[in-house]
């Protein structure tokens, strides 16, 4: 196909870099939020509401996001050495993130209580930057040992 030489393609690591990457912002633009919200409403309240993100964090992160972070890896890893760019997410998941990313926008404007969408985006923040880690490890197991990505 004559279109194929346009496609950007890149080796396994770059698509382990760029999705780690990608997690590791997002998650830290929606703790910094959060966190920049409960200072403007600095109260006693502010530490218990940002307590609740971080226990419901941990619970997102091992029982949600980790998973998903370890199967998206396990997927890359099987792709030939170079792939279209894009690969790093299936499909499925630019679809979640077209319906997630105006909803976080609408969540952000509407009515509801900052202190409550606090809560939320520290949840679903720091769920994605400690499962950003497992891209991160991965790509450091590669390069250390020189393994190939699905080897190990």
């Amino acid at each position: 196909m004559k279109l194929s030489k346009y496609k950007p393609a890149v080796s396994k690591n770059w698509l382990l870099f760029t999705a780690g990457i990608l997690w590791t912002a997002v998650g830290l633009f929606l703790c910094l939020l959060a966190l920049h919200w409960l200072g403007t409403a600095v109260s006693q309240g502010s530490i218990l509401y940002a307590l609740a993100g971080v226990i419901l964090a941990g619970i997102v992160y091992l029982f949600g996001f980790s998973r998903i972070a370890r199967k998206n890896i396990d997927r890359v890893c099987q792709y030939p050495d170079k792939v279209c760019f894009f690969a790093f997410q299936e499909w499925k998941s630019y679809l979640i993130i077209s319906v997630m990313a105006p909803l976080g926008i609408l969540l952000r404007h509407s009515a509801l209580p900052r202190q409550y969408l606090a809560v939320i985006y520290i949840t679903i923040g720091l769920a994605l930057f400690l499962s950003s880690l497992h891209y991160y490890f991965r790509l450091i197991r590669i390069l250390i040992r020189n393994q190939p990505c699905d080897k190990l």
